[in-house]
């Protein structure tokens, strides 16, 4: 149907006759050469007057070359119809792409003018879903490569009302190759109006192509550059009044802001654009606000080993690096963290074992030349005492009279726990947690809330929650894509956040999983290149919670906003932003996290495995697990041998918990070489205590003491072992000592005598080896020696003969005896 022939019937809502012939032949006029127009490069040409007054225009769309145009109307005789937005509506006919059909369109409205759309591509365009105020949405759009790109560096504002101008800026570069003649920018608001649902986000989001579903661009409102040379960037700022927007009310639109051809006879073709999306909230609007929980995390990966160095006066922490100085100095993230979160209505999140670093730094540590070196005295002296101390009376200050979640010491990988076998590890969790608690009431003057996990991805099913609760964990922080409830008021992953209460006593809280997802997504940089990155998502959380609240107008609903573990400072920026935007605007409230566990719902995991699997690979593996169950078995034999106990355990107990943080989820590598040092730490301690090697003693006359030199090793007093020595022929030498307690100096040798009795000359292999005291269990590698007896008084051999005799004489008794049976 290229060419003459197509029946066109063109509907208005008030245009006379003589308009609907012009309207009519114009399209037809389209349709005709759109068979001979061939687009060039990759984009659309759009050639526009366009206005909304009173009377319509025509709005025509072309195919490239070959393309037929079929115009399908909703009314009779099957033209092309255009609801229009104004008084009169305009006229829309849809043309395709390389040998393809056309599909349905419909316009806005515009005062005069036409626009040509040429997508320049095999494949039909259509235009379908839900219709609002004349409008479709555009699916399966080839994507384009345009020849410019288009970043928006600041909107404001950021939530429009009543009246007022909506300001844009951005800056525009050429990208083709080649140069490009002047060009003008513009401004587009979605055809469909306000954005009902939150699929429909992510829709506007993902489309790349100029579209139907962009709408017409506003009247008058562009602004224009010169011609663009290979390579070169020009900014550019637009002033749009509101009422030129021509919103429906209050919602999330879609916004576009597209660049085309100024002039020559491609004027129209459209170079660039860029998306984004425009929250509006009139005055007069009342929607019931969401109740919103905004968690603060203020976390980090673990730094400290289980190293120490001892000296006479103190016992000095060894860090596998010093990152943690820039963290908590002035401009690092952490400490920027506490700066910002001071006073705003958020929930802090903190890992006691943050609280820990940070004052073994204040109060003096070291840092391994390498991290995992075994050896303390290699460290070097570090220097980030002060920025910790002085990050912790920030922080002090910031949390006092705010809601603090302590979590779990070292925020343990509960995912990879309750998956990989990590049961042998609980008592060990259990007790860091208990203790990381009472860490963060004393340091911080605060009444932390334990008792909360925090899985990785808020991923839970049964061996999770499980898991979570025999670490004493009642509360578990959830993507409310995994937890339902049995009244849910909306379905599909829409907003329908709270505490929801599952069986076996666990509380699941659920959070939104759509803009934890936006968040964990984002990196945008702090500086003035990541401002197009920070507005995007500013403007696509401001759509997502106004939608939310547009779900259910009337209803008192929840709604908690996750941000990353270890949230970037523009992200933290972006977030506070958001809710200061939206609580002014009306349709949000902050809330606290005791009052979203308030009242929980009752509500079941999902019977489905919601945990992707993608995330597996991120889990620490099962033999890594099987190695730090094998490192606490050796932690516990360690201290069985030391003068001071409880100060070693404790240091290797809080490290064997940073074995399994969720922090090394981001790094493996890193993960597998903390472990590594714990693991190689354990081994040189039990290395060093040893007995040292011999070869040959010689043992003069009946009775005599044997040395045996202990190496102590570590650097405090040994005192929890004991030497056995036991000879391979008793009736020649033995030891009249069973078992003789070792005791030395840290850092020190001891010769310990042992008194043995012999009986017959020549020579005799003896076996040292150091057990336990507490529970008589072997300690190290047995040490094995020749013991040359000489001189022996010949009493003590006749007694030896004779008793070897009698030992004959029994045995053949007792043959003699069995041949008579």
């Amino acid at each position: 149907m290229a060419g003459a022939g197509v029946e066109v019937v063109v509907v208005g809502r008030g245009g006379t006759y003589g308009r609907t012939v012009v309207a009519t032949v114009t399209t037809i006029l389209v349709a005709i050469t759109s068979a001979l127009w061939t687009p060039a490069g990759p984009a659309e040409a759009v050639g526009s007057a366009q206005g909304r007054g009173v009377h319509g225009g025509a709005m025509a769309y072309a195919c490239a070359v070959h393309g037929g145009v079929t115009a399908y109307g909703r009314e009779s005789r099957g033209g092309a119809v255009t609801q229009g937005r104004g008084s009169s509506g305009g006229t829309a006919v849809s043309g395709c792409g390389v040998h393809g059909a056309a599909g349905t369109s419909y316009g806005r409205g515009s005062s005069g003018g036409s626009v040509v759309y040429g997508p320049g591509a095999s494949g039909a365009i259509t235009a379908s879903g839900r219709e609002a105020h004349g409008a479709s949405t555009a699916r399966g759009a080839p994507s384009r490569r345009y020849p410019v790109s288009v970043e928006l560096a600041s909107l404001t504002p950021a939530v429009v009302r009543q009246g007022g101008e909506l300001r844009i800026s951005g800056r525009v570069t050429n990208t083709s190759g080649r140069r490009l003649g002047a060009v003008r920018i513009g401004v587009r608001i979605g055809a469909s109006g306000a954005i009902d649902t939150r699929g429909e986000l992510s829709a506007v989001a993902r489309r790349t192509p100029l579209t139907r579903a962009d709408g017409p661009e506003v009247a008058n409102r562009t602004a224009r550059l010169a011609s663009l040379a290979t390579g070169a960037e020009r900014g550019f700022r637009l002033t749009v009044p509101v009422p030129d927007l021509e919103l429906d009310g209050a919602g999330a639109y879609a916004l576009t802001v597209n660049v085309v051809r100024a002039d020559g006879a491609r004027a129209g073709t459209v170079l660039g654009l860029t998306r984004t999306h425009l929250s509006a909230y009139p005055d007069a609007t009342r929607l019931e606000p969401l109740r919103t929980t905004v968690l603060w995390p203020v976390l980090d990966a673990p730094r400290m080993e289980a190293l120490t160095l001892r000296t006479q006066d103190s016992v000095l922490p060894v860090f596998r690096d010093d990152e943690l100085t820039a963290a908590f100095g002035p401009g690092g993230r952490l400490r920027r963290l506490v700066e910002m979160g001071k006073g705003q209505p958020v929930t802090w999140v903190l890992d006691p074992d943050l609280i820990v670093q940070a004052q073994a730094m204040a109060d003096g540590y070291r840092v391994a030349r390498t991290p995992g070196d075994s050896d303390p005295r290699q460290a070097a002296e570090g220097e980030g005492g002060e920025a910790a101390a002085d990050w912790l009376a920030a922080l002090r200050t910031a949390v006092r009279g705010r809601e603090v979640i302590a979590l779990p010491y070292a925020d343990p990988d509960l995912t990879s726990l309750a998956r990989g076998g990590g049961a042998p590890l609980t008592g060990l969790l259990r007790r860091a947690s208990r203790t990381g608690r009472s860490v963060v009431d004393r340091a911080l003057g605060v009444h932390a809330r334990a008792g909360v996990g925090w899985p990785a991805g808020g991923e839970l099913d049964d061996r999770i929650a499980r898991y979570a609760k025999r670490l004493g964990l009642d509360t578990v922080l959830a993507s409310g894509a995994g937890v339902a409830t049995a009244g849910e008021l909306v379905s599909e992953g829409a907003t329908d956040d709270g505490a929801v209460s599952l069986a076996g006593g666990t509380t699941a809280l659920r959070y939104d999983a759509a803009i934890a997802s936006l968040l964990f997504a984002s990196h945008p940089a702090a500086g003035a290149s990541g401002a197009p990155a920070r507005l995007l998502l500013r403007q696509r959380l401001l759509a997502e919670t106004l939608t939310a609240a547009r779900e259910l107008p009337n209803a008192r609903r929840e709604l908690v906003m996750v941000p990353p573990r270890r949230m970037p400072l523009a992200v933290a920026r972006v977030l506070l932003t958001v809710v200061a935007e939206g609580r002014k605007a009306g349709w949000l409230a902050p809330a606290g996290f005791a009052a979203a566990l308030r009242k929980p719902t009752a509500g079941r995991l999902r019977g489905f495995d919601g945990y992707p699997l993608a995330r597996h690979a991120a889990e620490l593996p099962p033999d890594r697990l099987a190695a730090v169950v094998r490192d606490r078995r050796r932690m516990r034999a360690l201290a069985k041998v030391l003068s001071d106990a409880r100060a070693t355990a404790a240091s290797v107990r809080a490290a064997l918990a940073r074995s399994v943080a969720t922090a090394w989820r981001a790094d493996p590598a890193g993960a597998a070489s903390y472990q590594r040092g714990v693991s190689r730490y354990l081994t040189a301690s039990i290395a060093s205590v040893r007995l040292v090697p011999k070869s040959t003693v010689v043992v003069a006359g009946g009775s005599a003491t044997i040395p045996v030199t202990v190496d102590n090793g570590l650097q405090q007093d040994l005192t929890g072992v004991e030497l056995r020595v036991l000879s391979s022929r008793p009736e020649r030498l033995t030891a009249r000592d069973r078992a003789v307690p070792v005791q030395a100096s840290r850092a020190v040798s001891r010769t310990v005598r042992i008194r043995v009795e012999a009986y017959a000359n020549g020579p005799v292999l003896l076996t040292a080896r150091l057990y336990t005291t507490a529970d008589g269990r072997p300690w190290g590698a047995p040490m094995t020696f020749t013991a040359d007896v000489r001189s022996v008084p010949s009493g003590a051999v006749l007694f030896v003969l004779g008793g070897t005799g009698l030992i004959v004489l029994a045995v053949a008794f007792r043959l003699r005896r069995a041949r008579r049976r």
